[in-house]
């Protein structure tokens, strides 16, 4: 079975986000094991410097670099990567596994977005739009995108 990996900066902090969150990751189980590791985020001033924002997310960075399975394909959710369809997000993760790779992850920097050593790392820099999101929503849309994914795999009607 397919391991799914999300590493994410912060916790889910509204109970509707948190419930979308345990839907998903409760219909997933019929296609991969699912794993989301949250991580703390770096604390920040109101107003912080631009050495300060880059110091947190060499922190954030490490702690992120830590968590990754040396063997797994890695997708970076930031704003300069690609955006995908549904269906090509959907074969492409199919092809990863078909090439042998069972595990997958997904990370999801905080507010400021991710270190360049963690976007160096990733096999794929993932984008969902030209807008911007709170990263705790990205993380239900990506949720969501995943589930899509293995539903247009495996035939399944929810994709129309």
């Amino acid at each position: 079975m397919l391991n799914i990996n999300i590493i994410c900066i912060g916790k889910l902090k509204e109970k509707y986000l948190r419930d979308a969150s345990a839907e998903y990751s409760k219909r997933l189980t019929a296609f991969c094991k699912l794993n989301i590791i949250e991580l703390d985020e770096y604390s920040l001033p109101d107003n912080p410097s631009d050495a300060q924002i880059k110091q947190g997310l060499e922190k954030e960075g490490k702690a992120i670099l830590d968590k990754i399975q040396k063997d797994a394909f890695v997708y970076a959710m930031c704003i300069e990567g690609k955006q995908r369809s549904s269906p090509a997000l959907s074969k492409e993760i199919q092809d990863i596994a078909l090439n042998g790779n069972s595990n997958i992850t997904f990370i999801i920097g905080g507010s400021f977005g991710l270190s360049d050593e963690v976007k160096k790392r990733a096999n794929m820099k993932l984008s969902m739009s030209e807008m911007t999101f709170p990263h705790q929503l990205a993380r239900i849309m990506l949720l969501e995108q995943i589930y899509r994914a293995f539903q247009i795999s495996s035939g399944g009607k929810y994709h129309k």
